[in-house]
């Protein structure tokens, strides 16, 4: 493959092509990549890409780097519009950041097949935030939970398991299944961040004076309601989230120790006497989940095979399952954060069947189950993930 334009890509464009599996009778066998550094890679033309066209679609991608300013926390400052919808354009209500943000690194990405390295470039070993990639995270947390039957089923009533969160009758129905499809419509503030604050629309004041949707009814992308379903999950298992998934999760799947799951400066609540950080579901108002490329691959790699780790059933397929079912109000959105492929407006050239863990950024980790292909493309342009989705899927020839 071409060396990349980055000191870093170049580097990993001759690891990919010096150390590329061969022997075509390996390249649809299942791989899973040992805990570390190495993994198995394969030439592009071993599996059943077009090197050219391969090429092409890594090119579009780093030539169509995203707007976020290099100072991540300036897009902050900046409320970029890629980022947020805000009152008169211009900003949002209580919008200061109260979480840890970072500057963010160099257009990166990953492309696997059969689990195998055919492509890498720029900074794969670089921590980065993921943004709204968070949520799926979040929401594996969750899934454990109903696996180890702390929460008994998903159409249970949140309140019944954490009332002091949803004490009040508006929130009283609200289900997990509500939360995790961002249909609770939960009403409140929580970490000084009130529900109308987030992302409010073309008509704010109108939509304040009509007052919250009833649970259930309306589909609203709002992290105040994700970091109500993080604080509820930690309430359930009365144990940090991130060491959740790291024992559960991340150490099973070989992930480094690089990544870092972060809350805010004032969401520590008391768990059993003892002070515990409830994370953040997003870097909306920073924290979240900060990861390099290759440990969201491994995490991809998971999501591909529905769970399982080299023959290790680390969640259920039920859960995969359920995550994969579209919402009502919004077709194209699992449970958090699952956006349904070819439904999904941004991508339209995904195959049925396929899936995105999608972020601000973007951050996209994009599973292809059909073609058993993991891309994780990071910093491209939000309006062009669909075109390099598009020029991925023309570079397959088998």
């Amino acid at each position: 493959m071409r060396i990349m334009p980055s000191a870093s890509a170049a580097l990993i464009a001759v690891f990919v092509a010096a150390g590329a599996v061969s022997a075509c009778a390996q390249e649809s066998e299942p791989y899973f990549p040992p805990p570390g550094t190495e993994w198995e890679t394969i030439a592009p033309e071993d599996a059943g890409f077009d090197p050219a066209a391969l090429q092409a679609a890594i090119d579009f991608a780093v030539e169509h780097e995203t707007r976020f300013d290099w100072d991540t926390e300036g897009a902050f400052d900046a409320r970029d519009l890629a980022l947020v919808q805000s009152i008169n354009r211009a900003g949002e209500p209580l919008n200061s950041p109260i979480g840890p943000i970072e500057p963010r690194g160099a257009p990166t990405g990953i492309i696997l097949r059969h689990g195998r390295i055919v492509a890498e470039w720029g900074e794969p070993f670089e921590v980065d935030m993921t943004f709204s990639v968070s949520k799926t995270f979040l929401s594996h947390t969750v899934g454990l939970a109903v696996d180890d039957g702390l929460i008994a089923n998903v159409h249970d009533r949140a309140g019944d398991y954490v009332p002091y969160l949803f004490e009040h009758p508006h929130n009283a129905p609200i289900t997990w299944d509500q939360l995790l499809r961002q249909t609770s419509g939960w009403s409140g503030t929580l970490f000084g961040k009130p529900d109308w604050a987030d992302r409010p629309g073309d008509e704010p004041w109108a939509d304040l004076a009509a007052g919250p949707p009833a649970p259930g009814a309306h589909w609203e992308y709002n992290d105040t309601r994700v970091n109500l379903l993080a604080l509820a999950a930690l309430e359930v298992w009365r144990r940090p989230l991130p060491d959740i998934l790291r024992t559960r999760i991340m150490d099973p799947i070989g992930a480094s120790d690089t990544w870092h799951w972060e809350g805010y400066e004032n969401s520590y609540v008391e768990i059993d006497g003892e002070q515990i950080q409830s994370i953040s579901g997003g870097g909306h108002w920073g924290g979240g989940m900060f990861i390099s490329a290759r440990d969201q691959a491994r995490f991809g790699l998971l999501g591909l095979h529905r769970g399982n780790w080299n023959g290790t059933q680390l969640l259920s397929d039920a859960w995969y399952a359920a995550s994969l079912t579209p919402t009502d109000q919004q077709p194209y959105y699992g449970y958090m954060n699952f956006f349904l492929g070819h439904v999904y407006p941004r991508g339209t050239h995904a195959p049925e069947g396929s899936w995105m863990y999608l972020g601000a950024g973007t951050n996209m980790i994009f599973i292809d189950p059909t073609h058993d292909i993991v891309a994780v493309v990071r910093w491209i342009d939000y309006r062009q993930q669909d075109e390099f989705i598009r020029l991925l899927m023309t570079a397959i020839e088998e």
